[in-house]
């Protein structure tokens, strides 16, 4: 109960690894939204993401800037339709840029000298759409070249999101309840922390921002 008569606080979850609730406001959820619907469309639209192993993800991906596929970037859909990866645009690399600033405030964090610092801008943009069936498995974000910061926004339903060490996927790991207009970034020791969403809570997105199911905008510099 008191989570929603007090406003949530931010949280440092791990050195490095912030979290800062309802940092989106409604407004600026729906600008995104719009923007993420029409990168979604084709060519190099929304699409599965098949392993190497002949699996599939259950969230389906959009890219923006280098096309990401296990495990590697590219220029074009590779795995799909062959078209030119769509650009990330001026304002959503500002937008990822302003989120390390306010989440770490100009200040290093976990006594890490790198932790804030964007030496580039950010140059990719993967957006994952989650329905209630979808998971995404404990990983590591590792195949770009840049220790920058990964910046995540949160729009539609709630996830658990499982934020763990640099060593395995499994414990010691903390989950973290990510609503709709929710940030969170890692860089510093954190960076290459294993994390995950293993449960999506369906019908929890606000009702006026008109999105069923999850979307996540995961900001990363590549470094290339």
């Amino acid at each position: 109960m008191d989570a929603e008569l007090f406003p949530r606080a931010r949280t440092e979850v791990a050195p490095g690894a912030v979290h800062l609730p309802d940092w989106l406001t409604p407004e600026r959820q729906r600008e995104l939204l719009e923007a993420c619907r029409a990168w979604a469309r084709p060519p190099a639209g929304l699409r599965t993401v098949r392993t190497p192993g002949g699996g599939t993800m259950t969230s389906r991906q959009v890219c923006l800037g280098w096309h990401w596929y296990p495990y590697g970037y590219a220029r074009t859909v590779v795995d799909g339709d062959g078209a030119p990866v769509k650009e990330v645009p001026t304002w959503l690399g500002e937008l990822g840029r302003g989120a390390v600033a306010d989440a770490f405030g100009g200040e290093t964090s976990g006594g890490d000298a790198h932790a804030g610092e964007v030496p580039a801008p950010y140059d990719i943009a993967l957006i994952n759409f989650y329905d209630a069936d979808a998971r995404m498995g404990m990983h590591r974000d590792s195949d770009e070249k840049s220790d920058a910061p990964v910046v995540s926004l949160s729009l539609g339903d709630t996830c658990v999101f499982r934020f763990g060490n640099t060593e395995s996927r499994t414990r010691p790991y903390t989950d973290v309840e990510l609503r709709s207009g929710d940030l969170f970034v890692f860089g510093g020791p954190s960076r290459l922390a294993y994390h995950g969403v293993p449960r999506v809570h369906a019908g929890t997105a606000p009702p006026e921002l008109g999105l069923t199911g999850r979307l996540n905008v995961t900001l990363r510099v590549s470094g290339f």
